[in-house]
């Protein structure tokens, strides 16, 4: 029997820097990749996102006359432990911290859990679980581990960068703390068959990561300028009509009081070209979640199908491009 590999998209953190305390990245997950692209298609694509969850439907098709047996695997985006760049992590005290599951022609597959730490590209797993510290760096649990280690031990694995150092007076005199500084690579892996001929249907479902900025970044004394403008013009694919929805909530006496926090969500579209051909029917839904928020995003015959809902569709679809969205969320002006 034929043996092939299938891995999910390569995801990582956003080089969206974080721009002030109360900004958080969000987390780019995506959708599989077919390694030996000759001998599964994707059939069709079918995608909704919104802050809440993530649904992703495929059908893919088997094109040769014999069964493909496969390891299937699902790589959780990358997580940096820095305090310098914070991310936006839907639950960190879940392994399965986007609550990710799969299923395979409707039936729930039990996938197995990979969890990694690495430094420097150096794998410090058993160092770590060797002394008894969780792997997820961002939970409670790996934050208390770290600093209840030995002084001998926190000074070994700062200066193999494992430990970040934390020293600060909060008016009781100096402390030191060792908080989570590794990378964590975790993956989600299964088994499953492509029958010969036939079709299969894979859901993935799964919490997004979801950015967030109190105000607007880049508005800049009530008008549309600076540098984060134009980063976000071009991931974002502002149109006039944005623009204009933006600028008339902004108040004459107040150039920064738009009513707005942002919402950022990514994901990776551009895997899907790696299966056998182009992707049969691409359909795409975006809901804003409220109808008095704002969204932008970078699409091809965007159709608004609803209140809160945006969608496209397309056939023999090569993504080009990953998907990155903006949701200005109302917020309502509180009474003076």
């Amino acid at each position: 029997m034929f043996r092939a590999l299938v891995i999910a998209a390569a995801v990582g953190l956003s080089t969206l820097p974080a721009l002030a305390n109360d900004s958080m990245a969000e987390l780019r997950p995506g959708g599989l990749i077919f390694v030996q692209t000759g001998d599964v298609a994707m059939v069709s694509e079918d995608l909704a996102i919104s802050t809440n969850d993530v649904r992703v439907d495929y059908v893919f098709r088997n094109e040769t006359d014999k069964d493909v047996s496969t390891v299937v695997a699902f790589p959780m985006p990358d997580l940096d432990a820095s305090p310098f760049s914070p991310v936006a992590v839907p639950d960190t005290e879940s392994d399965n911290f986007l609550d990710f599951s799969v299923a395979v022609d409707g039936k729930l597959v039990e996938p197995k859990l990979q969890m990694r730490a690495v430094v420097a590209g150096i794998d410090v797993t058993d160092d770590l679980v060797g002394h008894g510290v969780p792997l997820m760096p961002f939970s409670d649990k790996a934050m208390a581990a770290t600093d209840a280690l030995p002084r001998e031990v926190q000074e070994d694995m700062a200066r193999r960068g494992i430990l970040l150092r934390d020293e600060y007076d909060q008016g009781n005199g100096p402390e030191t703390h060792f908080v989570p500084y590794w990378t964590l690579r975790a993956t989600y892996w299964w088994e499953m068959t492509f029958p010969a001929g036939r079709e299969v249907r894979v859901q993935h479902r799964y919490k997004p990561s979801v950015g967030g900025t109190v105000g607007l970044t880049f508005l800049e004394e009530g008008k549309m300028k600076g540098e984060q403008y134009d980063l976000y013009r071009e991931r974002y694919c502002f149109d006039a009509g944005f623009e204009k929805a933006v600028l008339k909530t902004v108040p004459a006496d107040n150039p920064y009081g738009a009513p707005y926090f942002e919402q950022r969500l990514a994901y990776v579209l551009k895997t899907g070209g790696n299966w056998a051909g182009t992707i049969g029917k691409f359909h795409l839904t975006i809901d804003k979640g409220d109808p008095k928020n704002l969204v932008s995003f970078c699409g091809t015959g965007v159709k608004k199908t609803g209140p809160t809902t945006f969608e496209i569709e397309a056939t023999d679809f090569y993504p080009r491009r990953d998907l990155d969205i903006l949701i200005l969320d109302f917020q309502e002006p509180q009474p003076q």
